[in-house]
């Protein structure tokens, strides 16, 4: 994709009358753009993109959107869902209320995007920059950011919505073709922890809440995988490819530790040309080939892990 840096519109007049009469106080986000405008601009992320190809969505806007993910906890799939429907968000993105957005996967793209070109920093010393310029901020030495933990964290929460939709689609198959034998390995608690799709939660905010989710979710998966592999339970289960596909991602997300799942740091799974993003389509991974990034099918050499 090619960038080609455009001037920052001003909040459309329909957006900014229907978000003032939804929220006369404001909210957080059209208060941050009254106040600090854009934040961002296109300028600012030039260099990560091609001067040729397809044109890639606004640069700046991923970037507000990003740190408005970070603020709210929520998964890529959840933030460009908040982008279409969310009132304070077209208001803070200067979008239009008919704008459908942007699919989830741009925010993946962006990221890598940054990392790769060493421009993750300008995240927070922009934000920073602007805090400080209106007195909000005090310089008091060097200023520690954190923004490639913003990052993680995010990348976090996206390995946490496959790892609970693997679980929740593999159970919802052996419902289907083993229920008999499905009842005798859960407990009622599965019911209400997986009834719904997991971009449908909102994930804990606090980082050690987001580890005792995903613990209990490895050590879910690891016992229905331990179930499925015993002598007892029928031979074909393991042949599903539901199955397969759970315990392919609970390699790449979980190891085990003194006989416990353990939930694997960001520096220690596969790179994203390796790592299965969705249980629905498991030859689907992040591909980059020089200034271009993608998410799809890289060939069947690098499938398996």
């Amino acid at each position: 994709m090619s960038m080609h840096p455009q001037e920052i519109s001003p909040v459309p007049e329909e957006t900014a009358r229907v978000a003032h009469a939804a929220h006369p106080h404001g909210t957080t986000f059209m208060r941050m753009r009254d106040e600090l405008g854009s934040i961002y601009t296109d300028q600012m992320f030039a260099e990560l993109f091609p001067r040729r190809g397809q044109p890639a969505e606004a640069p700046w806007r991923l970037a507000l959107v990003t740190v408005m993910q970070y603020m709210e906890g929520l998964s890529d799939r959840q933030a460009a869902e908040a982008v279409r429907e969310r009132i304070s968000w077209k208001y803070a993105l200067s979008l239009e209320l008919t704008d459908p957005g942007f699919d989830f996967s741009l925010l993946s793209e962006f990221r890598t995007r940054l990392l790769a070109g060493g421009a993750e920093a300008q995240l927070l010393h922009v934000l920073l920059d602007l805090c400080k310029d209106r007195g909000w901020l005090k310089a008091r030495g060097r200023q520690r950011t954190d923004s490639t933990h913003v990052l993680a964290a995010i990348r976090n929460l996206n390995r946490l919505e496959c790892v609970g939709e693997t679980l929740r689609h593999t159970l919802n198959v052996l419902a289907e073709v083993a229920p008999d034998w499905l009842l005798a390995q859960i407990t009622p608690q599965w019911f209400e922890r997986y009834s719904r799709r997991f971009d449908e939660y909102r994930t804990p905010s606090a980082q050690s809440e987001r580890e005792a989710l995903a613990q209990m979710i490895g050590t879910d998966g690891r016992r229905l995988l331990t179930a499925v592999y015993e002598p007892t339970a029928p031979a074909w289960l393991r042949e599903l490819p539901a199955v397969e596909t759970l315990r392919r991602v609970w390699v790449q997300q979980f190891f085990e530790e003194e006989g416990h799942c353990r939930w694997r740091r960001t520096d220690n799974i596969p790179p994203p040309s390796l790592l299965i993003a969705s249980p629905y389509d498991p030859d689907a991974h992040l591909g980059v080939k020089r200034n271009k990034a993608w998410i799809g099918d890289i060939g069947s050499s690098d499938r398996d892990v």
